[in-house]
């Protein structure tokens, strides 16, 4: 429940603080003294939108907060899923500053706005004038139908499983849109899959054949090096080999009697073996650079062979060509598996759709079981506050499964018997939509288990003895749960545990707690007008059970 409110530099609220009762607490003041605004800022702090004109004194922050007692609300895992510590009695605040910046916070923690409304859905609901109008709402009929019959959890069970179809459906059309245009090309693509499988393309192919491109084209400069080397290396008369060999046998014979002519002797017969080594690979390079035009040409026309194709198919490089035949290639297989992969698409929307209306048929088999106890309950209601002969009908038709299920849901009503129910919000009043309201909220704010709820003038369009009974509801209610009232009608405001007093000063929107003797004369006020006759202070008194 809402412990306490306290209100900071907002609109025409200087700075005020209220405790409130955990039964029934009366809002009342005279139009335009600010009941709204209290009202506004409620709704601030609970996640509304900053809509710019929060703040009365621009040059410091408006600040809005207020605890909330949450024992026994089951709102442990809540909490967890949000990551937010959970405490018995939390402490929301919403900050915004002069430049219009909005901080939220739940106890100590920043909370996104989000946030801030999963757990503020949880813990109060409020219900201002204009929300009569949300009985024109199918989202809001199919919504209070659902938490009737204790199908939600089961609502969300079908907007996934509905999503997961639509899913399927968005599967299926892409891959009906992909394959009609892959068959429209079917043909460029087999002719191309089958020109780049001919080429035999090889990762290091192209190198490969330029580095032995650049063999070939130079083999008279290569014959003539490395014959020259050759002849340097091997001439008899003036050959290197010949010569290091003789120098070579010439320290050896010195070694036996001169120990540094065997140092220089290995040392030398390491560079004859390298020396040799060097003229073993001069005669292979002579043996392989014999000019070879053929193969020359079969290179050339090679290379011309792949250049094209990279043209063709503006590619920078034969790997960009292999991932070029390779996609080609899977396109043409899902040319060729089109029918299988279709079916197997079309069999999983089936199977999405079949899930779906299983689920939509156990929620229109729960809203049927339970709309004659709604209507019922409703009903009951509606009699105690003054319209003995109204009917409130759940009407569901049947439809093909689409977003909200297979029905449809409307709310029919009728004042007076012989007339048949028809729309709501086409045939009602504005006190009888007053009066359904109340009744509907109160069964859902005790089937929701709602710790709070906020009524702002949901008693417009009654009086007299209506009021009093509708006052006897609220009252009636505040006994399960907190019920703050912001009404007009004395009968109403005679029920409260606790009666607050909305006011101006100088411009300036201000509330307080009423003791006995002023809560009399507030109410007299109410009856009769400024002039309080004595008359309405009997009556007042009346009302209070004084």
């Amino acid at each position: 429940m809402l412990v306490n409110l306290s209100v900071e530099n907002y609109a025409l609220i200087d700075s005020l603080e209220v405790d409130f009762d955990s039964r029934l607490n009366i809002i009342t003041g005279e139009t335009g003294a600010g009941k709204s605004i209290l009202l506004g800022a409620l709704s601030l702090l609970l996640g509304a939108r900053n809509e710019g004109a929060a703040i009365k004194d621009s040059s410091r922050n408006c600040v809005v907060e207020a605890q909330f007692d949450i024992k026994g609300l089951c709102l442990e895992q809540l909490f967890e899923q949000e990551d937010i510590d959970y405490e018995d009695v939390i402490t929301i605040r919403r900050i915004i500053t002069p430049s219009g910046k909005s901080r939220a916070y739940i106890g100590d923690q920043p909370v996104q706005l989000t946030t801030l409304k999963a757990i503020a859905d949880r813990i109060i609901d409020i219900h201002s004038q204009h929300r009569n109008l949300i009985l024109s709402s199918e989202q809001f009929r199919e919504e209070a139908l659902d938490t009737i019959a204790n199908c939600t959890a089961l609502r969300r069970e079908f907007n996934s499983a509905y999503a997961a179809l639509n899913a399927a459906k968005s599967a299926l059309a892409e891959a009906e849109k992909e394959i009609s245009a892959s068959r429209k090309e079917e043909e460029w693509l087999r002719h191309q899959v089958a020109e780049l499988k001919a080429a035999h393309l090889k990762e290091d192919e192209e190198r490969e054949l330029e580095t032995e491109l650049a063999a070939l084209s130079n083999t008279e400069a290569i014959t003539e090096a490395y014959g020259s080397l050759h002849l340097a290396l091997t001439d008899e008369h003036t050959g290197i080999l010949p010569q290091i060999a003789e120098r070579l046998k010439a320290l050896k014979s010195l070694s036996e009697y001169y120990p540094d002519a065997k140092q220089a002797s290995e040392r030398l017969a390491s560079v004859l073996i390298e020396l040799q080594d060097l003229d073993m690979a001069a005669e292979t390079t002579l043996e392989k650079s014999d000019a070879d035009p053929e193969r020359l040409d079969a290179i050339n026309a090679r290379l011309q062979t792949l250049y094209n194709l990279k043209l063709k198919h503006h590619a920078q490089s034969i790997t960009e060509l292999i991932a070029i035949f390779n996609r080609y290639s899977e396109q043409l297989s899902g040319i060729d598996n089109a029918d299988s992969r279709i079916l197997h698409l079309k069999e999983e929307v089936e199977s999405k759709y079949n899930t779906a209306l299983s689920i939509a048929q156990s929620i229109a088999k729960a809203h049927a079981a339970a709309a004659k106890d709604f209507e019922h309950s409703v009903d009951a209601i509606l009699s105690k506050v003054g319209m003995p002969d109204a009917k409130f009908k759940v009407g569901i038709t049947d439809i093909p499964l689409c977003s909200t299920g297979i029905e449809t849901i409307d709310f029919l009503f009728t004042a007076n018997s012989g007339i048949a129910p028809r729309q709501i919000d086409k045939i009602a009043s504005g006190g009888e939509l007053s009066r359904v309201m109340l009744a509907l909220k109160a069964i859902l704010a005790r089937q929701l288990m709602l710790p709070t709820i906020i009524f702002d003038e949901i008693d417009t369009g009654v009086s007299g003895r209506v009021a009093n009974a509708v006052g006897e509801v609220i009252a009636t209610l505040a006994e399960s749960m907190q019920i703050i009232n912001i009404t007009h009608l004395p009968q109403v405001a005679s029920k409260g545990n606790k009666h607050f007093l909305v006011y101006k000063d100088n411009s300036v929107t201000n509330m307080r707690l009423l003791e006995h003797d002023e809560r009399t004369v507030e109410i007299a006020k109410m009856l009769s007008g400024d002039i309080v006759t004595d008359a309405a202070l009997k009556q007042a008194q009346i009302l209070l059970g004084q």
